[in-house]
């Protein structure tokens, strides 16, 4: 079982940069596909970026591709989310979130793929 939690969030201008982290607990975090959603005022949760437990190139939704660098450090027990050219559409609070099951990497772009999340973290930018 993992524990997630997430840091790094607050308030940007837009245009500015931000890393939010989502520390992880648990032996097993290297055998887990990790997610970031987020979820803006008034909207439903959306699928921002995941990164499989095999490695290889993270994926990413098309309104960050660019902007978004998604990393893991198993060693660490830590996932990263670097953002950059920040926006105000990007506003919203972001989710860290393990994949139901470890070692399975075929399915990761739906909350239902992922059985753990952390608390989440506001990011706000501002125009």
């Amino acid at each position: 079982q993992v524990q997630l939690v997430e840091s790094g969030g607050g308030l940007v201008q837009a245009g500015g940069s931000l890393r939010v982290s989502c520390a992880a607990s648990g032996r097993t975090f290297s055998t887990y596909t990790m997610g970031w959603f987020r979820q803006a005022p008034g909207k439903e949760r959306e699928f921002v970026a995941a990164i499989r437990w095999t490695g290889g190139s993270p994926y990413y939704t098309d309104s960050v591709k660019g902007r978004f660098t998604n990393s893991r450090d198993n060693a660490k027990n830590t996932v990263y989310l670097q953002m950059n050219s920040l926006k105000p559409a990007d506003t919203a609070v972001y989710y860290c979130a393990a994949h139901r099951y470890p070692g399975y990497s075929a399915s990761y772009v739906q909350e239902n793929d992922y059985g753990t999340w952390g608390q989440g973290t506001q990011v706000t930018v501002s125009s």
